[in-house]
């Protein structure tokens, strides 16, 4: 008789899928030239709509409807500012990861 699979040291054998999972969901929200457009520009610090629009060369809308994508996927964040919303990325590891496929893109 085999004896039961020993638990893991991080939780339980689901993890693994949940982890890999979360991070097909996040690759899948970066998955356009516009929200990676948008992840870059936002590396560089926060921006208003009207920025982004500027520095892709999109409309408004398409900017508002990609951040929207980008939101729901909790990778940016917003803040108020009077009457315009500022974002800016939830952290830096995203910048990372879009950066360094922009640079690999490019070899």
């Amino acid at each position: 008789m085999t004896p039961p699979p020993s638990p893991s040291p991080t939780g339980s054998a689901d993890e693994p899928l949940r982890d890999l999972q979360s991070a097909s969901d996040l690759l899948k929200a970066l998955a356009s030239p516009v929200r990676l457009g948008i992840v870059r520009e936002l590396s560089q610090g926060g921006k208003y709509v009207h920025e982004l629009v500027a520095a892709l060369g999109v409309s408004q809308p398409l900017v508002s409807q990609h951040l929207r994508v980008l939101r729901n996927s909790r990778i940016v964040t917003t803040r108020r500012q009077a009457r315009e919303i500022q974002y800016d990325l939830t952290d830096d590891h995203i910048a990372h990861i879009v950066l360094d496929a922009i640079r690999h893109a490019q070899e």
